[in-house]
């Protein structure tokens, strides 16, 4: 049976992610395949590399070490040369990538990861989908995690790539394409909580921003085959489309409580199904 985690797109939340493979590995269950947008990109290059409470502990350390270095914050001059300047993105990719050199060292190609992983993001030339398959992972780690507006596009052989949450957030369908039968979903928690019609002029752009981002995974999850053992794990972060917290993108001094608070409801569920 091939075991896939399928680790969706959150931004700050990427630590409720962490919390779930902590859950995850305590219950000795280990993927054959990791498949990652964005941030879950990131958290899924770890894992797919040290499949174990060892790669959980360095998952653990770099979200302590992101909430210690205030990476998303950058220098306020900085931020308005930027923005003054009409440049494309309010940061740059440096730290981020030095950040990422330092839990996977340089020079690493996907293919050097023990388990096999993929990743997805937006290609701007093509107006589609990308998956890395191959190559280099810092690039493609950076690639699947440029959020418009925040980071620039990422070139990667001539082609400019955005956030892969774009057009796969949770890529649930690339894990039954490459023959996934048991399927577990890692989500910081926006799609636990429900919509509703909108009340203000402004809840109707996050409401329209929210059944953009959540589509792909609503079909793919109705047209999964039968047979297929699907878990969604709970994050015990539940997302509101109007989230107050969404505005403090840069604020994740409270990735220990996210952690903590995702591995707690992940492990209850984990141990209703038997799995623990």
């Amino acid at each position: 049976m091939i075991t896939a985690f399928v680790i969706g797109g959150g931004g700050r939340w990427g630590a409720v992610e962490v919390g779930m493979l902590q859950a995850l590995t305590e219950a000795n269950i280990v993927p054959d395949l990791v498949l990652g947008t964005s941030v879950g990109a990131f958290n899924g290059s770890v894992i797919a590399d040290d499949p174990g409470p060892d790669g959980v502990k360095r998952l653990v350390g770099f979200w302590e070490e992101v909430s210690s270095a205030g990476i998303f914050k950058g220098g306020l001059f900085d931020r308005m040369r930027n923005v003054a300047t009409m440049q494309p993105a309010i940061h740059e990719t440096d730290e981020l990538r030095l950040l990422l050199e330092h839990v996977h060292g340089q020079g690493r190609s996907i293919e050097d990861l023990l388990i096999p992983f993929q990743c997805v993001a937006a290609s701007i030339e093509k107006a589609a989908e990308h998956w890395f398959t191959e190559g280099p992972l810092i690039d493609a780690v950076l690639a699947s995690s440029a959020v418009p507006a925040l980071f620039p596009p990422v070139e990667i052989d001539g082609e400019h790539f955005y956030d892969g949450g774009l057009v796969n957030s949770i890529p649930v369908g690339r894990a039954v394409e490459l023959g996934a039968e048991a399927i577990y979903v890692l989500q910081v928690g926006r799609i636990e909580a429900p919509l509703r019609p909108p009340e203000r002029l402004h809840e109707a752009a996050l409401i329209s921003f929210e059944i953009a981002r959540r589509h792909r995974f609503a079909a793919d999850v109705r047209n999964l085959p039968d047979g297929i053992g699907f878990h969604l794990l709970p994050s015990g972060n539940p997302v509101k489309f109007d989230d107050r917290r969404q505005l403090k993108w840069r604020n994740t001094g409270d990735s220990a409580e996210l952690i903590t608070g995702a591995y707690e409801a992940s492990s209850s569920y984990l141990k209703e199904i038997g799995r623990r």
